[in-house]
């Protein structure tokens, strides 16, 4: 048996009380065997997703509760399946993974749609808040020796973050514009930022997300509480508007700020979650005639973890790896997470 952090009781995500929106608790969870392509991982650390409460809290279809929790994760190699080997891990290895396998034979991955795999299966069956996890070999990857471990398990969001400058096809010098500081989109400023991003805008109300995108290489930061966000889009891109506009905040009053802001060809990307049932008003004459916007999403990080691992050390992860709680400390780690108080929140499953 292992412990893990689970969904207990599920709730809804509109309701005002948190303990309406669900609940989370350690519980006692069956190991899972260790089949031939499979790798056992101890667990160091996994750091809380926005979707991990949106799970929680019934924003996506679900699962039956109980079910575990957690996919950015961090730790050391267990043990190894029988037919493992492509990799050349070892036993001692430190690893971090994608939580997501993918078949490599539908059409999907053969045509290279790899985030729209057919069979592809994702953190529900080895959960990452947990003690241990098993995942084949192919989602698992070795760590530079720069890089903690603490830092590691953020390996699966700076592969969102290297999707979504893969997504916005940028140029050198493009004008760029954040709206949303939270983890995924202030590492998405530091990438826009190495990809030689000019004009680089952080949308944020959050004093303390406003001062971290500077230090990450804002050359400006917006609070939407105070300031009018066209208007001083406008002063900054004197009136030409931005190049890639990257919508991570997923508050519906702000989702159709970045067609507005967005310069004439200009690309918008829409990265953060929003409900289900949200839709935007889109004036597709002024967006898509007269501006003629590429208006795209992103689903998970198709190719994106190798180059990520290779950026790990070439970032600043440590504003994001300050606030960490144990294993059996979920409500109060889920609780620092939804008070919006801190760039990241950590899981220590295993003291490594």
């Amino acid at each position: 048996m292992k412990k893990t952090i689970c969904a207990v009781k599920i709730g809804n995500m509109k309701a005002k009380d948190e303990a309406e929106r669900g609940v989370v608790q350690t519980l006692e969870m069956p190991d899972l065997p260790v089949g031939p392509h499979d790798v056992k991982i101890r667990v160091a650390y996994c750091a809380i997703c926005g979707s991990d409460p949106h799970l929680v809290g019934g924003i996506f279809p679900q699962r039956v509760a109980p079910f575990g929790l957690g996919h950015e994760v961090s730790g050391v190699v267990e043990e190894l399946g029988s037919e493992t080997g492509i990799k050349g891990l070892k036993v001692g290895d430190r690893v971090a993974g994608n939580f997501l396998r993918f078949c490599g034979s539908c059409y999907h991955c053969n045509n290279g749609q790899q985030q729209f795999c057919q069979h592809a299966k994702d953190e529900a069956d080895s959960p990452g808040m947990s003690e241990y996890v098993v995942w084949d070999e192919g989602q698992v990857w070795k760590l530079p020796d720069s890089v903690s471990l603490a830092e590691a398990c953020l390996l699966e969001p700076v592969s969102i973050a290297t999707r979504i400058v893969d997504k916005a096809d940028m140029k050198v010098g493009s004008r760029v514009a954040i709206q949303g500081g939270g983890p995924i989109g202030l590492l998405t400023l530091q990438l826009m930022k190495l990809h030689g991003a000019t004009s680089l805008t952080l949308i944020e109300p959050i004093a303390d997300r406003r001062a971290l995108a500077k230090d990450f290489g804002a050359d400006f930061v917006i609070d939407p509480t105070s300031q009018d966000v066209i208007a001083e889009c406008e002063t900054i891109t004197s009136g030409l508007g931005f190049d890639v506009v990257v919508e991570a905040s997923g508050f519906a009053p702000a989702a159709p700020i970045p067609t507005e802001i967005a310069a004439c060809g200009g690309k918008v990307l829409y990265i953060a979650m929003f409900p289900a049932d949200y839709e935007m008003p889109l004036n597709l004459y002024q967006k898509c005639y007269k501006k003629e916007l590429t208006i795209t999403g992103t689903l998970v990080a198709p190719y994106a973890f190798p180059r990520a691992l290779q950026l790990l050390p070439r970032m600043d992860l440590k504003p994001f790896i300050q606030h960490i709680y144990s294993i059996d400390q979920s409500q109060e780690a889920f609780a620092a997470h939804l008070s919006g108080k801190y760039p990241k929140v950590l899981i220590q499953c295993n003291n490594l």
